[in-house]
């Protein structure tokens, strides 16, 4: 049985008008097939349809340095998400190279914002390597983006959230939860006997 405990977001997401499944009369965002990746991924992954080259690079620029290191390319790409988890390192590394490739124009391993700008403008794009729409959020974030809006929507009671996606995400929170109160039980204890090696017990 998962928790009853949900999430302010998610709460929110309960109360308010969503990108719902088509059930629901409404259809999640969607992207020609001859689009770019990058447009692919903000649909996708963000549920923005308008797409602006300035914003995604911010949007993307994780540590608001102005430039994108080979870590956050990773990191737009998905390419830490647990999706990926079977995508061997050299994949990895050529989406990195890649994109580097493209828009690195002075070759110091980071895309700095103008060097994006003008690759954009000079009909430069991200390319598509065949590993999806790029999951870089977290676990909250990925299960309401990806199922809750899509199947769910204003109307859905907590009891209704019976599917497979539902029930996974919050056995999560049910272990994370059952997790964090070990943890302080733990804390409290004056001396934790599991850290002790057996040889040094008394009993």
């Amino acid at each position: 049985m998962y928790s009853a405990i949900l999430t302010p977001l998610l709460l929110s997401l309960l109360s308010t008008p969503l990108l719902a499944h088509s059930s629901h009369g409404q259809a999640p965002l969607t992207t020609a097939p001859d689009e770019d990746w990058a447009t692919y991924h903000l649909a996708e992954e963000h549920h923005i349809s308008n797409f602006d080259a300035g914003a995604f690079f911010t949007l993307h620029d994780f540590d608001f340095s102005s430039s994108w290191t080979p870590d956050e390319i990773r990191r737009m790409y998905g390419l830490d998400d647990e999706s990926q988890r079977g995508v061997d390192e050299a994949k990895k590394a050529e989406v990195v190279r890649r994109t580097l490739e493209i828009f690195d124009a002075d070759g110091d391993e980071a895309v700095q914002r103008g060097e994006w700008m003008e690759g954009w403008r000079a009909g430069k794009r991200l390319e598509d390597f065949g590993l999806g729409p790029g999951h870089h959020g977290d676990d909250e974030y990925e299960y309401e983006i990806h199922h809750f809006e899509k199947f769910h929507d204003e109307n859905t009671k907590e009891e209704d959230l019976t599917h497979p996606e539902d029930i996974e995400h919050f056995r999560k929170h049910d272990e994370q939860e059952a997790a964090a109160e070990h943890q302080e039980q733990m804390d409290r204890m004056p001396i934790v006997e599991q850290n002790i090696p057996q040889k040094f017990r008394r009993y």
